[in-house]
């Protein structure tokens, strides 16, 4: 399914101010020409929707910047610098979360835009009824509508606990409905499955005469899998937290998957065909997505390919992140024969799971031929620096990663990175401050790709993709207790064989000494398959809230063994080593606090609505 920005931008000239600049839960707009002009037709109806879209962000301004804000906006792919999976790759950077340092803010842009989505929401629902659709029109675009008004709550409540629900279209005269307390989570959550529910059964599927082909219009199809997503964040939330009903969430998000897993068999054959295709129209597995550039669409940009093929990434995973990869063997990397060791970059990446080298790039050093801005390069003539190229290359999709690694740029004029990691305080052959460097020594490219048009690097966003609902699947059943090997075959056995990774055989878990001992082996594999299939797509920040495992955040977060005076690193060089001394663990932040918070586990309300609306309480302990 297509989704494409472009006629988000034409409806912002269109009827975009007819939703901003209003601090009240709903207000009516006032501008009634637009309104009694756009609600006419299917077409009207259609270019009206089009801004509901916005609340995918896909690859949109998910960069980070230098600095302590990274990870303070939500649903962002820096928001897991709050976990332990990711870093942020620049000087005394440590997550404003993680240091406990999160004020209540006066404004919260993501409150805002969520509540503005959701005025034009209603403004939408109100005008369905009156207008001279048909009966299956009527029920379509009701559908479209109950489809965002679910997303847009279930992030809120995800985010937030208890929040306004506001289901009708309210004027000003309407000051009881303007000014309204919090809602109960559980009666929110109820109406988002309602809503979803519908969805399902009255959305247009793609075969339907009236689905507008190539568009990016939700279908059934992502409202599935929206429910297997939301009910098991809402149904683990609850078990986790001591909320009531867990299994009414838990039973659906089972179902909805199992619908999806029915019509989505496979995956892509590679992983990297999931985030760096040109064109996720045909790619198995793809349940949604937004198209930037090439397949029919305008030059639509997005900058996070850009930003991890330059200087912008300033994402690293951590130690804990890449320990979590498996051997080819199934095994741990502490418990596998075929686990060489982690003293040098070379030896920790052999066998590994296949993921790891689609999300960080494995190690190399070539001589690049004119300064830091060469574009052409020699072998060093040392087996061991290409030893990777070989496999890079087998494991190559279409314009996908090869080695060496290059800049953003058309064929011809890409700079070759002369050696990885490349260590912003090496800085070996000058490229350090200046191209794609790292902090920790894995750096995140997932990506990164060499789709190219006459601007910049593109790739479609998968909005919703079966790796996830697979895993999903494989954490739920566990949770109604239903997990069994034929569940496993199902789910996490596809997406380790895609990391060509021997399946998980319930009847032989690998020990694993960093499990934490209060969570069942079986469902530390899953949880692990998650964390690897998911990688810094902007789940794991969630994850350990819902599981309220957040201490995982409170130890140290660490970065490749190094030993000062080898490997291309000076002895001298300035990396800090954790403990001190020339050899061991990068360690670049500061130690966490011991323990988390209770009330961390959710967000403040900003302060301007609580001072709006005197009936809006704030969270507990903020």
């Amino acid at each position: 399914m297509k989704f494409n920005i472009k006629p988000i931008i034409l409806l912002t000239s269109l009827v975009g101010t007819l939703f901003y600049g209003c601090n009240k839960l709903d207000q009516l707009p006032q501008d009634k020409l637009s309104e009694s002009t756009t609600f006419v037709n299917e077409f009207g109806f259609q270019s009206f929707a089009w801004q509901f879209y916005s609340a995918f962000l896909a690859y949109d301004n998910t960069g980070v910047t230098q600095g302590g804000n990274a990870g303070t906006t939500p649903y962002r792919l820096d928001t897991d610098v709050n976990s332990d999976a990711l870093a942020v790759a620049f000087f005394d950077s440590q997550s404003r979360w993680i240091a406990q340092l999160m004020t209540v803010p006066i404004t919260d842009d993501y409150y805002n835009g969520a509540y503005g989505r959701l005025r034009s929401i209603n403004l939408m629902l109100a005008n369905i009824d009156k207008s001279p659709l048909s009966e299956d029109g009527k029920k379509h675009w009701r559908a479209v509508c109950y489809f965002f008004r679910a997303y847009n709550y279930a992030n809120l409540i995800n985010l937030y606990g208890d929040v306004p629900y506001v289901e009708k279209l309210l004027t000003d005269d309407d000051t009881e409905g303007l000014y309204i307390p919090r809602t109960p989570r559980n009666e929110v959550a109820k109406h988002i499955l309602e809503d979803l529910n519908y969805a399902v059964a009255n959305l247009r599927p793609k075969s339907s005469g009236a689905y507008v082909k190539g568009s990016n219009a939700v279908d059934p199809n992502a409202a599935l899998a929206l429910i297997s997503r939301f009910g098991l964040r809402e149904g683990t939330w609850r078990k986790y937290h001591g909320l009531p009903d867990p299994n009414t969430y838990l039973q659906a998000s089972m179902e909805a998957s199992k619908k999806l897993m029915v019509l989505y068999p496979t995956l892509a054959a590679s992983y990297d065909s999931d985030f760096n295709s040109e064109d996720l129209t045909d790619v198995p597995g793809i349940v949604m997505f937004k198209a930037y550039g090439g397949n029919g669409t305008a030059d639509v940009g997005q900058g996070l390919t850009g930003g991890q093929m330059s200087r912008g990434g300033f994402l690293d995973l951590t130690k804990a992140a890449v320990d979590q990869y498996l051997c080819t063997d199934g095994q741990t990397r502490y418990t596998s024969p075929l686990f060489k060791g982690d003293k040098n970059a070379y030896d920790e990446f052999r066998n590994r799971d296949v993921r790891l080298y689609y999300t960080v790039p494995p190690p190399y050093k070539v001589v690049i031929n004119d300064g830091n801005s060469a574009r052409t390069f020699t072998y060093t003539g040392n087996p061991r620096d290409t030893s990777y190229f070989g496999l890079m290359e087998r494991l190559a999709i279409p314009f996908g990663k090869t080695l060496p690694t290059k800049t953003i740029g058309l064929p011809g004029n890409q700079l070759v990175i002369g050696i990885e990691p490349n260590f912003y305080e090496v800085s070996v052959y000058g490229q350090g401050t200046n191209y794609q460097n790292t902090f920790s020594g894995y750096r995140l490219y997932k990506y990164a790709n060499n789709v190219s048009s006459t601007i910049g690097k593109y790739a479609d966003a998968p909005i919703f993709r079966m790796g996830e609902v697979l895993i999903n699947h494989a954490e739920v059943m566990y949770e109604l207790g239903q997990f069994n090997q034929t569940v496993a075959n199902e789910t996490v056995n596809k997406t380790r064989a895609r990391g060509k990774v021997a399946a998980l055989n319930l009847a032989n878990i690998p020990n694993d000494p960093t499990r934490d001992p209060s969570v069942p082996a079986v469902l530390w594999e899953i949880r692990r398959e998650r964390n690897i299939e998911l990688m810094a797509e902007g789940f794991r920040f969630d994850d350990l809230r819902r599981w309220k495992k957040m201490d995982y955040a409170t130890k140290i977060k660490l970065g490749r063994y190094i030993k000062k005076g080898s490997d291309d690193i000076p002895a001298n060089s300035p990396i800090p080593i954790q403990g001190g001394g020339n050899e061991g663990y990068i360690s670049y932040e500061r130690l966490p606090k011991p323990s988390w918070p209770e009330h961390y586990y959710l967000y403040p309300f900003p302060l301007q609505e609580i001072s709006i609306n005197s009936k809006l309480t704030q969270n507990p302990g903020w």
